[in-house]
């Protein structure tokens, strides 16, 4: 608050001295000032109406936010200006004119119009009016602009947090979405061949253990990443034995890149439950990571048909176009085609620089 006045009253002294300042040398520079009578006449004048236009501001201010006029709706904040600044003017130029009669600082044309004090006022009240409008007008658009700045912050700060939100949210159910279909596969091997079975539990401690520790930031290295997949491709692979082919064309200078988490899990996931499980003869999961332009290029190609459909209802590929569109805006983008007559590329293209948003 202190911080805020100090302000203030800054702008005040500047704002009324550099009006004295201007009138001062118009003044000099049109030969007003060539007598001492003149000189009086004129600093008494200014003196008067800087030190009237000084306390008069001032109690207009007060008035302002005692009726919190900056917090009514535009149009009544108009209205409530030109009330305000009206009145003051009239109080001004009456209060100027008893100070100039008292000290004997009226002008010839003044004098002329004693016995009409009406008049005097009203006409006075002009010169009021206008330097009283341009100071209410600064005011209001500084409070007007000071506003607007902190409603922006307040929206930029809200979307941040509602992001931050959207994305814990979709990562918590990114998790349970997964373990939900891997226990499904451990759960078709524990009859049929239990000691798989054992083996299929270990691999989902694994992946389980890195999605907890990966749950912790927004991002991880791909290589991080591929650890998780690795072990969901393994556990899938007991299921499906010979009919799962599993391919990695992986660049080793992408390793250290960041990613969200477990999204290439989720895209491999995808190509399992939409593509090899519909395969009598099963198929190919083919992974792959590597620099293309700008860009890096994280594919997901696997046997199947897309039926002409694009198929991005499902929770997986959805909160993969969530995740990428809240991280990294529109710099990103994600596609799902049919690459060739059987095969379909679930691709994500990160951009190089990875500026998140």
């Amino acid at each position: 608050m202190r911080t805020v006045n100090t302000r203030y009253w800054l702008c005040q002294i500047i704002g009324w001295g550099t009006f004295s300042l201007i009138n001062a040398l118009f003044a000099f520079s049109f030969d007003k000032l060539e007598t001492p009578d003149d000189r009086l006449l004129f600093f008494g004048r200014l003196g008067i109406f800087v030190l009237l236009g000084l306390v008069l501001s001032h109690i207009m201010r007060m008035v302002i936010i005692g009726l919190n006029v900056l917090q009514k709706k535009l149009e009544r904040q108009v209205v409530y200006f030109i009330v305000i600044n009206l009145l003051f003017s009239l109080i001004g130029s009456y209060l100027d004119m008893v100070l100039l009669i008292e000290l004997e600082l009226l002008n010839n044309n003044e004098k002329e119009f004693l016995g009409n004090m009406v008049l005097l006022v009203v006409s006075g009240a002009f010169y009021f009016f206008i330097y009283l409008f341009i100071w209410n007008l600064i005011y209001f658009m500084y409070h007007y602009i000071s506003k607007s700045r902190k409603q922006q912050l307040d929206t930029l700060q809200l979307e941040s947090l509602v992001k931050e939100l959207e994305l814990k949210t979709i990562k918590a159910h990114i998790n349970p979405h997964f373990i939900f279909n891997s226990l499904n596969s451990i759960r078709a091997l524990v009859d049929e061949n239990p000691e798989r079975a054992r083996r299929a539990i270990t691999e989902l401690s694994n992946i389980l253990r890195s999605s907890m520790q990966v749950d912790k930031s927004e991002t991880v290295t791909l290589e991080k990443e591929l650890f998780i997949v690795k072990d969901y491709l393994a556990l899938e692979n007991m299921r499906f034995e010979d009919r799962l082919k599993i391919e990695y064309d992986v660049d080793e200078e992408t390793l250290d890149r960041q990613v969200p988490p477990m999204m290439l899990q989720t895209l491999v996931e995808n190509a399992i439950k939409h593509g090899i499980s519909k395969q009598i003869n099963g198929g190919v999961v083919r992974v792959i990571s590597a620099y293309r332009n700008d860009y890096h290029e994280l594919s997901v190609q696997n046997t199947g048909q897309l039926n002409g459909a694009r198929n991005l209802e499902g929770f997986g590929l959805s909160s993969t176009t969530d995740r990428l569109s809240l991280l990294y805006g529109n710099k990103a983008k994600f596609e799902i085609r049919q690459a060739t007559p059987s095969l379909v590329e679930a691709r994500v293209l990160i951009p190089f620089e990875n500026n998140i948003r």
